[in-house]
């Protein structure tokens, strides 16, 4: 048995943002993917995920939901014959590992699931996100559920709001000088605990209106910018949006990273910005000369996501 594959995602602008309900934009990453596969001699990595899928099973049990029923006796059984989640998406990064899990899981056993291959209206997306956000509140305890949606699509995902979305389309990729990329922090980031941060800060009055202000009205033009291939305009706001950032979420950016980030900003070579809930894993950079940026950055591992 071996599943269809599912692949990891980033989320090119929005992080936290969409908590809050202002725009972002999802694209699925295929450099790393996860598909479910049995075997009957499982390594050390595969006894765990196994154990892991054990207790999912218990979780999806006790899964309180109208909007997806799911084949439970089905799954009991292949884990019992050994099944597993094979990935190679790096876990704590940002980049989707449990979404993928998610979606496979999703695809394989739920009843009357809604493909790909139909028309997907507003509410068939909406109803797919909030079947995903109560699946994935196993591993991060909250999810938006847009991970295992984007996952689960493979297509670039435009969040206009909560129960607004819709799948878009993005500029082609050229062989251009810019890109965006992705620094490997070397740290694993973890989820939950970026989120509590952000929500204490919620209840300050002077945050909540920076995120209302600047935060969300930076990353809806990065996102305007970004769709309509209006590169110049982008790294505008993208510097504004990284600054805003850096100013702001500094308990989610690793410290060792806080001077790579601003000399970003003052040289213009490239801007950063965080790639998922931050605190670790990757983070997310812009540049007008990827080649020029990597002899900056040669200190440290960076990795293509997408060239104009």
């Amino acid at each position: 048995m071996k599943g269809p594959l599912f692949y990891a995602k980033i989320l090119l602008f929005g992080e936290y943002g969409i908590i809050k309900d202002s725009k972002g934009l999802a694209i699925p990453y295929n450099t790393y993917q996860g598909a479910l596969k049995k075997s009957k001699n499982l390594s050390e990595v595969s006894k765990k995920s196994n154990e892991n899928l054990k207790k999912y099973f218990d979780y999806l049990v006790g899964l309180e939901t109208t909007l997806v029923t799911f084949r439970l006796v089905e799954f009991k059984k292949d884990i019992e014959e050994g099944m597993y989640f094979d990935s190679s998406i790096p876990q704590g990064y940002g980049v989707g590992s449990s979404g993928a899990l998610v979606a496979s899981i999703y695809d394989k056993y739920a009843d009357d699931k809604i493909t790909v291959l139909e028309n997907l209206t507003r509410d068939k997306l909406l109803k797919l996100k909030q079947i995903f956000s109560k699946m994935e509140s196993f591993f991060h305890g909250k999810s938006s559920g847009l991970d295992p949606l984007n996952s689960y699509l493979s297509l670039p995902i435009l969040i206009n709001s909560k129960d607004n979305l819709e799948a878009t389309g993005i500029p082609s990729q050229k062989e251009g000088k810019g890109a965006v990329f992705l620094l490997d922090s070397e740290i694993i980031g973890e989820t939950e605990p970026m989120v509590t941060i952000f929500m204490n800060k919620m209840k300050n009055e002077g945050f909540r209106k920076m995120i209302d202000e600047d935060f969300a009205k930076y990353t809806d033009a990065c996102i305007d910018d970004f769709l309509h291939g209006n590169m110049k305009s982008l790294f505008g706001n993208v510097k504004h949006l990284s600054k805003v950032v850096l100013d702001n979420f500094k308990p989610m950016i690793p410290t060792a990273f806080h001077k790579v980030w601003q000399k970003g900003i003052d040289s213009n070579d490239y801007y950063l910005k965080l790639c998922g809930s931050g605190g670790g894993g990757y983070i997310l950079g812009f540049t007008e000369n990827f080649e020029k940026t990597k002899k900056i950055l040669k200190d440290y591992k960076l990795e293509l996501v997408y060239r104009f």
